[in-house]
């Protein structure tokens, strides 16, 4: 009681009074246990003080208000660690989503009894163990569960909500049956994969029960049963003759060939064709730059080694300036994506494996994950994970014309603030490099499609450091940016610009200057952010959207909103371009919008 009274007259001291008669403190209170009992890389208890929410407007980083109540609780990537207090949530009682994305939260999952409002709950990429609570089946409204890469255990609880439309729990220690509700059974493979114990569709592991023991037969005669003896040995003498045979010819052969071998000089041995080359499989040159392991970043687990990787198939994904892309099939089964480099053959060990390292530390649910790399003077491998789909510019650009399905405003937008998520946490987790991505353009964005989610993830980041002169940072997509054209300092804002031409190009449906599925075609396009200024200045016209879009009148105002972020995106000023951060919350507001509306 005290506490409350100490509260009251704080804000009576330091607020107006008006804002005293809408402030909930019984939100504000269950925020603090969370602040309190939780670690993180930005600082909460300097940032969480005074009331959370004036009105619409959140006074504290990671909340979004409605009418003076907390509805959006999203703390992602800050390195967030301990325990998530037990009942802090109780008196959020408006939530609508919680999100604690790429963390190394630990302990039981959430609590999320009474939250009748809750559409979206994020929980991936942490540490949580325990079983899935059962009243998450009992949420009404709820849109959106997101549980892998976590160490859940126990069984899926029979989700049936028929709001649901986003669903994984992937990567975890799940077993059992997968609940055969309607709802569950919509989701792909991708949404239970790698949770050994998991059965049913749509895994290809089914649950039925393993098959009673035979009838033990009755005892036979033993004249009966020494007849087969004699039958069998005879079958088994008759079938090895030939087999011998093959044997000695084989042997004989061997030898010859092994006579003739020690004639000739020995030939290096061939490696697989994916690779064109040998790799080294030993140390003995006494090179200590040369190392013949496959680093891996989560060691607990390592799946495969390099001499797996040298003998799986393979085929091209694509070539470019920084080398070519493989999707290699493993014999285990597992598919991983490999790029073999190029142009970094000055790189010493140091240089390489620092990047590497601090690179696959970075986890984000739109970043593709680099799972391992490789290292020798001759060459350097960067192997990832495989993302399914394609990317951004084969969904945008192939197959136009009769018989495609058009991609819709709410896809684009979706994919839109994916890249814009990705890119906002490599600004804020690289903060010392000088052009954190570098790379950026729709050929290096992957899709993730979902049966009608497109979920989007950025790859080929963080290469900048890893390229010795300026000659080799122009084969990148910061070459194509007007301070880089003129000479002048790189900087974030340089990643900005990127974005811009991406989000035109999703807008307007046109292949922007200089960008193709292959980095090796020549220029195809007009210069995209300059047409569509003219456009722009003769009239906000919807001239400039896609033709697939256009005939759908739905969206066009956001449309032109997005329009107008990525021209100042574009701007040939870096200084007037906005931060990455200012421009995730613009698009977050065009798409909490958009919802509302449908």
């Amino acid at each position: 009681m005290n506490l409350i009274i100490l509260n009251i007259l704080f804000f009576a001291l330091h607020f107006p009074s008006s804002t005293l008669a809408e402030y909930q403190p019984q939100e504000r209170d269950a925020l603090l246990q969370l602040r309190d009992s939780m670690n993180s890389s930005s600082d909460l208890h300097k940032n969480w003080t005074g009331p959370p929410c004036e009105a619409n407007v959140s006074r504290w980083f990671g909340i979004v208000c409605s009418d003076w109540h907390v509805i959006h609780l999203v703390l992602e990537g800050i390195h967030l660690t301990g325990s998530l207090p037990p009942t802090f949530l109780y008196n959020i009682s408006l939530l609508t989503k919680l999100s604690f994305t790429n963390n190394d939260v630990s302990g039981q999952l959430p609590n999320l009894t009474n939250l009748v409002h809750l559409e979206s709950v994020f929980l991936s990429y942490n540490r949580f163990t325990g079983s899935i609570p059962s009243e998450y089946i009992e949420l009404p409204n709820l849109k959106h569960l997101e549980l892998q890469q976590n160490y859940l255990e126990g069984q899926i609880p029979p989700f049936d909500q028929h709001t649901l439309i986003g669903f994984n729990v992937s990567y975890n220690h799940l077993r059992g049956p997968i609940p055969p509700t309607d709802v569950l059974r919509k989701f792909s493979k991708s949404s239970y994969d790698h949770n050994s114990n998991l059965c049913g569709f749509p895994l290809l592991d089914s649950c039925t029960a393993s098959p009673s023991a035979s009838p033990i037969p009755p005892p036979k005669d033993k004249k009966v049963k020494l007849e087969i003896w004699i039958v069998v040995l005879i079958a088994a003498v008759a079938a090895s003759l030939p087999l011998l045979v093959v044997f000695v010819l084989f042997c004989c052969y061997k030898k010859v060939r092994e006579k003739e071998t020690a004639k000739e000089p020995q030939a290096e041995s061939a490696a697989p064709a994916w690779t064109q080359r040998k790799l080294p499989h030993s140390e003995s040159t006494g090179d200590p730059e040369r190392r013949v392991e496959l680093e891996f970043f989560e060691r607990d687990v390592p799946v495969f080694d390099l001499d797996d990787l040298l003998r799986a198939s393979a085929e091209v994904l694509g070539k470019g300036k920084l080398g070519a892309t493989y999707k290699a099939n493993l014999e285990s089964g597992i598919a991983v994506a490999v790029k073999r480099t190029k142009n970094m053959t000055g790189l010493s060990r140091k240089e390489f494996v620092q990047q590497m390292q601090l690179l696959g530390n970075l986890k984000h649910e739109n970043l593709v994950k680099i799972v391992s790399f490789y290292y020798s003077k001759e060459e350097k491998l960067i192997v990832y994970e495989f993302v399914p789909n394609g990317s951004l510019f084969e969904l945008l650009h192939e197959n136009r014309g009769s018989g495609r399905v058009p991609l819709n405003w709410g896809a684009r937008l979706c994919i839109i603030k994916d890249i814009a998520k990705a890119l906002a946490f490599l600004h804020q987790s690289l903060p010392s490099h000088k052009v954190p991505h570098a790379n950026l353009k729709s050929s290096n964005v992957l899709i993730h499609q979902d049966g009608q989610i497109y979920r989007s993830k950025l790859t080929n980041y963080g290469f900048l450091p890893l390229l010795q002169c300026r000659e080799l940072s122009q084969k990148l997509t910061i070459g194509r940016s007007p301070e880089f054209c003129r000479g002048k300092k790189l900087s974030h804002k340089t990643d900005v610009y990127c974005f811009g031409i991406i989000l035109l190009e999703i807008i307007t449906g046109r292949i922007p200057d200089g960008v193709s599925s292959s980095e090796n075609d020549e220029d195809k396009a007009d210069d995209l952010s300059d047409w569509v200024k003219t456009v722009v200045n003769n009239d906000w016209s919807t001239d400039i959207l896609d033709i697939e879009i256009l005939a759908s009148r739905e969206g066009h105002d956001d449309m032109l909103r997005l329009t107008e972020i990525a021209l100042q995106c574009t701007d040939v000023t870096p200084k007037k371009r906005p931060k990455i951060s200012e421009v995730l919350t613009r698009i977050q507001e065009i798409e909490h919008k958009n919802s509302q509306n449908q």
